[in-house]
């Protein structure tokens, strides 16, 4: 992925945090099953079930998260581009190997950046929607204030491994 998309503010959510940290950090707490466990899910809604990673083209992205109830909700996707410490980019749109997907969620591609900045890391989370309604839906579901959330655990996390 040469070329970052043209954002639509009617279709994609920007987040970014400056995090303490080199991109080394960032990158293995974005990429380790491990580390996902500790900030992927807001930690009053639920707890990560289980996490794998395979970090390559292709390769799998998945989150299953366990949520208040006990129930398990699956986070499966694919990965389509991955330069460690600068991006990772993955869509639920497709599941590993490129083979399409069948689900009942809202699907987004997400790119993650990484770039140094001062002492620390530039990260930078963009999440794609199909349409506008797919956005709305994110935003009703609670995904988005879960996002932000995950995203203030992640920089916590990373402050904590450092």
């Amino acid at each position: 992925m040469s070329t970052q998309p043209t954002l639509d503010p009617k279709l994609d959510l920007v987040f970014e945090r400056y995090i303490d940290a080199p991109a080394r950090l960032v990158w293995e707490a974005l990429t380790k099953p491990e580390h996902l466990r500790q900030w992927y899910m807001p930690k009053a809604w639920g707890r990560v079930a289980h996490a794998e990673m395979d970090v390559r083209p292709g390769g799998i992205f998945r989150i299953d998260i366990a949520v208040e109830n006990g129930d398990v909700v699956p986070n499966l996707g694919c990965v389509l581009d991955a330069v460690p410490m600068e991006r990772l980019v993955w869509t639920s749109m497709l599941f590993p190997g490129y083979r399409p997907a069948v689900f009942d969620d809202v699907p987004i591609t997400a790119i993650m950046t990484m770039a140094p900045e001062g002492s620390g890391t530039r990260y930078v989370f963009t999440a794609l929607h199909r349409n506008e309604a797919d956005l709305a839906a994110n935003r009703e579901s609670g995904w988005l204030e879960g996002t932000q959330i995950a995203l203030d655990q992640l920089v916590a996390h990373i402050d904590a491994i450092k």
